[in-house]
């Protein structure tokens, strides 16, 4: 292969821009954040119903644990499902829960949702279809599987670009994972690597309806405008949806706008009612009791200390929630405020670039060094993008150096033998705070992907309560812990040597990786 097939994305019609409203922040604690519930639903849990991962052997663990006791839903959102043993065995774990559901009394009540990327999941001969196909199969009644097809890869430009480089055009890129009412958000695919030795974050919600409820309504409307896998392998649209890359282009999208905004919407205008009901509730002379209906008197719940706001993030349907709440947050960051940025990949976008150089606020920004790219050591061309990375990373070095700027905005590199990078989100440290009050996590890269092309969706967790605020920073200790701090010496080691031809290709394909 040669390098001239990384230009064939070029033919891809540019996205145009559209700038978002702004935003202010409310002046006083954690509460400073509630403005995110103007644009999407606010759920208020306890800190004790949050558990933060650290390793992938312990994401893989919980996946099976979860699965193996789900009895009303799984719904899984991912790139991709992996081909090899240890997705093998996950299969295997839904094939049980399934068969101990089907030969339960009455009709069965599980029900299994998967959503795929289609280019992605129909890779190679054996691929994500493949491996699903048996349960299609076996359990036709309790079974969907939907495989997200960008509308933005259609015609000529489908027929030309090859398999693996037409996964520029754009993905399905959501990482969901939810069992009955737990939720498992994380930037982990469903793959061998993310399940040993490929270092991601993932956070755990534990027995919380309404976002379960939220993000299984979210993956059945991105699954309606999808398409659907056949117990033969072949795919179709539901009936009267208009096709993703045959169809028309504006109606099919419009449709996929709709069908998310309900969800959004819909969400939030429950959320709202349930917190004008709490309200109107727990002021004197109502009882507690009554607002908890029939709940027995053991189980009211305790008072939120921890708010999650969902942020969905689909450009090509004109939905664009967690760009403008990502940089309100970038904007509004306050002198001596602390913000811990990591990307899998650095190609930050140029308003995101803009802003971190134009702010106030501390950065620490944490990248794959390139011998923990996920693409190092890769054959062909592929094998050439953490020396694009790296050159990226220079650029924004030295404009940093260039504005006297080192002190304030920080770059490492994450380094650990035998592993991969793929960890991505924020934390943020209000001045004067030695533990964060508020992460980002999910599937964004911060990147032009993740702004223009891709589907994605992350949650903002705010916090008052210490224990969490304390798991959350040592996620990101951890994390930074195996890093160094880069320097001009950095890009001097014979490692970070960027080819010519690579430097010439990087301004042109800069948007697609």
């Amino acid at each position: 292969r040669s390098s001239w097939l990384l230009l064939a994305p070029l033919l891809s019609p540019p996205v145009p821009v559209i700038t978002a409203p702004p935003c202010s922040l409310c002046p006083e604690g954690a509460h400073r954040f509630q403005w995110i519930r103007n644009l999407v639903p606010e759920f208020g849990i306890s800190s004790s119903h949050v558990k933060v991962l650290s390793s992938p052997a312990e994401f893989y663990e919980l996946l099976k644990v979860q699965i193996k006791a789900a009895k009303q839903r799984v719904v899984m959102a991912s790139l991709y499902l992996g081909t090899g043993l240890l997705e093998q065995e996950l299969v295997y774990c839904l094939e049980e829960t399934l068969e101990k559901s089907l030969q339960a009394k009455g009709s069965p009540d599980l029900r299994v949702s998967i959503l795929l990327d289609y280019t992605r999941g129909s890779r190679g001969r054996k691929n994500s279809r493949t491996m699903l196909i048996p349960l299609l199969q076996r359990f036709p009644e309790q079974v969907r599987v939907s495989l997200f097809h960008t509308p933005n890869l259609r015609g000529l430009l489908r027929l030309l670009i090859p398999e693996r480089f037409n996964e520029t055009i754009g993905l399905q890129h959501i990482k969901v994972y939810l069992f009955d009412d737990n939720v498992i958000l994380s930037g982990a695919n469903l793959s061998d690597l993310y399940f040993t030795n490929r270092q991601d974050r993932y956070v755990l919600l534990r027995d919380s309806p309404e976002i379960a409820d939220f993000f299984t309504e979210l993956v059945d409307a991105i699954g309606d405008v999808s398409l659907q896998l056949q117990q033969d392998d072949t795919v179709q649209m539901m009936e009267g949806m208009v096709h993703p890359y045959q169809g028309d282009k504006v109606a099919y999208c419009e449709i996929a706008n709709r069908r998310v905004m309900e969800v959004i919407n819909s969400a939030r205008t429950r959320q709202e009612l349930l917190h004008a009901k709490t309200f109107h509730s727990s002021q004197p002379g109502s009882s507690l009791l009554s607002q908890q209906g029939s709940q027995a008197p053991g189980s009211l719940k305790p008072e939120p200390d921890t708010w999650i706001y969902p942020l969905i993030q689909m450009k090509p349907f004109g939905i664009q929630i967690d760009e403008m709440v990502t940089e309100t947050l970038l904007t509004e960051a306050e002198r001596d405020a602390r913000i811990y940025l990591t990307t899998g990949y650095f190609n930050l976008t140029q308003a995101y670039m803009d802003l971190i150089l134009g702010t106030r606020a501390e950065y620490r920004i944490l990248l794959a060094s390139p011998e923990v790219n996920g693409f190092f050591g890769a054959k062909g061309v592929a094998g050439a993008i953490p020396a694009a990375y790296v050159y990226i990373e220079h650029q924004f070095y030295s404009e940093v150096c260039c504005l006297q700027q080192q002190e304030r905005v920080q770059l490492q590199e994450y380094s650990r033998a035998g592993w991969t990078f793929h960890a991505k989100g924020l934390w943020l440290y209000l001045a004067g705070s030695d533990l964060p009050c508020l992460t980002l996590i999910g599937s964004p890269n911060f990147g032009y992907r993740s702004v223009h092309r891709d589907l994605e969706a992350q949650v903002a967790i705010v916090t008052e309560n210490k224990a969490l605020q304390q798991q959350l920073h040592q996620e990101q200790e951890q994390l930074y812990l195996c890093s160094g701090v880069v320097s001009t010496s950095t890009f001097e080691q014979p490692s970070r040597y960027v080819k010519l031809w690579v430097k010439l290709v990087t301004p042109l394909i800069k948007n697609f990786f």
